[in-house]
């Protein structure tokens, strides 16, 4: 945190994309959201806030902006809802600057507008110095969206229910991650839970749990599965083939990120993930490596306990 003065105070905050290395749809629920059991994983690359906060004798006042004109400012906006959330539970006077420098390719699965509701929670109790009880904090961030109380963690996590149910896992060793955001192919997790719901049956599929559960506590690096690349796949054929390239360009394994739409590979060796981004110069490539949660602690400055 910096301090340009008594009356001001600001501080620059990353937020992490996410992968996922398995993501199994077990039923539609009741309430509508779909029963979920994935594995999250924190990766490099990431999106950047810089929050300010000024002192002032009059009504307070937020002001949220992004270098990303394509981004809507207004409620729809997580970031905007965080904050929201966060002047209910305390009285946030002055003037609050939120901008917003955007990496993360949007509707890509790669979790970005959910990484950033989290980023902004943690970093206005770290610009306030408030605090709230773990509890308090995860409700908080539940009730922005589902993946959002993961990024309190960061790491590796094993998350059941609509996803927003988050449980710690052990981290595997750092690996090279490709991720291949497609030109012109972005999927709505709406659409995409939707795809995914016409295909699911009533039939039970115990041998699919018990080998999830066995991944989830293994050291040990599994194949990566995800229950959206059927649907997702069929309507666009493309992602599949980028799957393929980067098998064929030496990924260890390669999926769907999310709902998608963006494929991702995992590397073990660094050099050979670097030659294999350039295989795909139509779309937006980058190279980046997992996060542990005790690196992604230091990185945000703050450890939920």
């Amino acid at each position: 945190m910096k301090k340009s003065d008594s009356a001001k105070r600001s501080l620059r905050i990353p937020a992490f994309a996410k992968i996922n290395s398995c993501l199994h749809i077990i039923a539609k629920r009741p309430d509508g959201y779909h029963e979920l059991r994935t594995i999250f994983q924190t990766i490099s690359l990431r999106d950047t806030l810089l929050l300010s906060l000024s002192k002032s004798s009059g009504a307070s006042k937020f002001i949220f902006t992004c270098d990303d004109p394509s981004m809507p400012t207004g409620s729809e906006n997580l970031v905007v809802r965080a904050v929201e959330a966060f002047q209910r539970e305390f009285d946030l006077s002055g003037t609050l600057s939120v901008h917003l420098e955007k990496k993360i390719p949007v509707a890509r699965g790669l979790g970005g507008g959910s990484s950033d509701a989290a980023a902004t929670l943690i970093g206005l109790m770290r610009l306030t110095n408030s605090s709230l009880p773990l509890a308090k904090i995860i409700k908080l961030a539940a009730g922005l969206g589902a993946d959002v109380p993961f990024f309190l963690f960061g790491g590796r996590a094993l998350a059941v229910n609509r996803g927003d149910e988050i449980y710690p896992l052990v981290d595997l060793p750092k690996r090279s991650v490709v991720v291949v955001s497609p030109k012109g192919i972005g999927v709505s997790t709406k659409n995409a839970y939707e795809w995914a719901s016409a295909e699911l049956t009533k039939d039970s599929e115990p041998h699919k749990l018990f080998r999830f559960c066995a991944l989830c506590w293994s050291r040990q690096e599994s194949s990566l599965s995800n229950d959206f690349e059927s649907p997702v796949f069929r309507r666009h054929p493309r992602l599949e083939e980028i799957r393929a390239g980067l098998l064929k360009r030496g990924a260890a394994d390669a999926a769907l990120a999310g709902s998608g739409s963006a494929v991702f590979g995992i590397f073990r060796n660094p050099a050979q993930a670097r030659r294999s981004a350039r295989e795909f110069p139509e779309d937006s490539v980058f190279v980046v490596e997992t996060i542990s949660r005790a690196k992604y602690g230091q990185a945000m400055g703050w450890r939920a306990r």
